[in-house]
């Protein structure tokens, strides 16, 4: 098991200064909240911990020092081999020889605001703050200029927020409120449309809290419309975007008056009755605006069962940070490497991709096995050179200096296939989880056994694979938990006979609580089955073994051949369908 660098402790305040600006009150909306009977916590709040504690800001040890690979791919390796064993560094693997090749497409140029530093809040203040210092939100300069980054916002744009709260030491019933605030860069007043958006707890403490424990489920599972499937609060705001829900907590629209501060959310982060005190809250927004506006996300201690009063958060946005935390190493350092954690705005909120042969307009079945990164970074690059993350338009000094990991951007892939053999083919479509590295190895590396850490939790939806009798159906959407170095399972396969065409399409959100990086990868049946056989003497599911005979069920494609059904394993109430397109 690769150890993980310790991130030192930072404490990143902005420059201590008195605020001279007078004292303000905002006028805009908010809600009130309502009285709310707390009931106890679980053992959730240990998963919520141990996610805490697994989700890397440093790269892992001996894939970090490794130096950057170079910006062009190697060429591509001999056709599939069987899986080799490699020599354990400190768990067995396996090697899957086969092509690695950089993921088609790019980022568009949609920003996107990402608020994940500090993830741990110990104190109240700004998070991030977007607006212009100079002018505030009623044309007087806000106390701490170095806490506001002045981007403003226009048109279609996107929020990614993610959280802990681990109480107050001195009690035992504490609440974090976190709230989103937005005003008119100009004189007038400014509607704001959300075009999608969801929230989630890691735990409620209260009736009407959308909620997401971490749930122990299976590797696979098919999502259904009327009973999703979720595993953390990550899980499920993604998941529900991809379906085109919106959380009850968020409006459809807003009117920012000009010279006012308003809320756009207020969301309580509670650890009342939680043993241990520990809770996660994930949001993401996608917005539209009509003419430039401010945002900025901020925190503040308040009552368990109502908001803080309006004049709470013009205080917060006229005052300081709120501690960031993880010192990253600069860019382009040799030697192991701490990531951080983003607290900026990003460009890019998809990335958009056709997946082909190189200078052709179709993908050829010849060339399974082949994977390609998700969510490749910097000395992540699966031997690719292939870095898929986000620069940074404005970011907060001593935090991540770009989005490692892409956490809330939409990967929207499209893969034309042709079968150019003799015969007919089927090829497995996979999500997988191989061991991060950097350099070319000719292939993928999955352990043989187990690992503790869970890489991936999330929805990935697939439109074009086989169902009855091998004729393509729609889009279905499968919920995925797949742990480090582990492969598969197969969301399906996709049957072709000689000269036949097919495109699939794949979407899906890079959801929080994950690791980077993913591949998705194209594989022949047969292999796929043949390296599934570990499952059958006590490898994990879908893991490779050299020189095995199948088992019987243990790489399942979904739906039509065995994927675990949302009611099968776990109830849970569905959300809210969206009046927002």
């Amino acid at each position: 098991m690769s150890t993980q660098l310790a991130a030192p402790s930072r404490t990143a305040t902005a420059p201590s200064r008195t605020a001279t600006a007078p004292s303000r009150t905002a006028t805009g909306p908010l809600r009130s909240g309502r009285c709310r009977s707390a009931r106890r916590g679980s053992i959730f709040a240990m998963a919520l911990l141990a996610v805490l504690l697994a989700r890397p800001v440093a790269a892992q040890d001996g894939e970090a020092a490794q130096a950057p690979a170079a910006a062009a791919p190697a060429a591509p390796p001999a056709p599939a081999a069987p899986a080799v064993p490699t020599r354990p560094q400190s768990a067995p693997t396996v090697l899957r020889r086969q092509r690695v090749e950089p993921l088609p497409g790019s980022l568009d140029g949609v920003l996107l605001v990402n608020d994940n530093n500090p993830e741990l809040i110990r104190s109240e203040g700004i998070l991030l703050s977007g607006f212009d210092p100079g002018r505030g939100w009623d044309g007087r300069p806000l106390g701490v200029s170095a806490a506001h980054l002045n981007v403003p916002l226009s048109g279609g744009f996107e929020l990614f927020s993610h959280h802990v709260f681990a109480g107050k030491p001195e009690r035992l019933d504490s609440t974090l409120w976190l709230a989103v605030v937005g005003a008119p860069r100009g004189p007038a007043a400014v509607k704001l449309r959300l075009r999608g958006g969801s929230t989630a707890l890691s735990q409620a403490t209260a009736a009407g809290q959308s909620a997401a424990p971490f749930l122990p489920l299976p590797p696979l599972m098919l999502q259904e419309s009327t009973q999703p499937v979720w595993s953390g609060p990550g899980s499920r705001v993604a998941t529900e975007l991809l379906q085109r829900s919106r959380s009850p907590e968020l409006p459809g629209e807003w009117s920012l008056p000009a010279g006012m501060l308003t809320p756009l959310a207020v969301l309580p982060l509670p650890v009342r009755g939680l043993d241990p005190l520990l809770n996660g809250r994930n949001l993401q927004l996608r917005l539209a605006s009509e003419a430039p506006v401010d945002l900025a996300v901020l925190a503040a201690f308040g009552p368990n069962d109502q908001p803080p009063e309006a004049t709470v958060w013009s205080r917060i946005l006229d005052g300081p940070l709120s501690p960031k935390e993880h010192q990253p190493t600069p860019r382009g350092a040799s030697g192991p490497m701490i990531y951080s954690r983003v607290s900026g705005v990003q460009v890019g909120g998809t990335w958009r991709g056709r997946i082909t042969d190189p200078g052709s307009p179709v993908l050829t079945a010849s060339r399974a096995p082949i994977s390609w990164p998700i969510s490749s970074l910097a000395k992540g690059s699966m031997g690719t050179g292939q870095v898929q993350t986000a620069e940074l338009k404005a970011f907060y000094p001593g935090t991540a200096w770009a989005a490692h990991g892409n956490y809330g951007v939409t990967y929207d892939l499209t893969l034309p296939l042709r079968n150019d053999t003799a015969a007919a083919v089927k090829l497995q479509l996979a999500l997988e989880s191989p061991l991060k590295h950097d350099q070319p190895l000719g292939g993928l590396r999955f352990r043989i056994t187990p690992a503790t850490a869970v890489m991936f939790r999330g929805t990935v939806e697939v439109a074009g694979l086989d169902g009855a009798e091998g004729r393509p159906v729609g889009r279905q959407a499968f919920h995925l938990v797949q742990r480090a170095g582990q492969q598969g399972p197969a969301l399906g396969t996709v049957s072709l006979a000689p000269g036949q065409e097919r495109t699939l399409q794949v979407r899906l959100i890079y959801p929080a609580d994950a690791t980077p990086p993913q591949v998705l990868s194209l594989l022949p049946a047969e292999a796929g089955a043949a390296a599934a056989a570990g499952a059958a003497v006590g490898a994990a599911p879908g893991l490779a073994l050299p020189n095995a005979a199948p088992a019987p069920g243990a790489l399942r494609p979904a739906p039509a051949q065995g994927a675990l059904r949302a009611g099968a394993a776990v109830k849970q109430s569905p959300s809210t369908p969206s009046t927002a397109p």
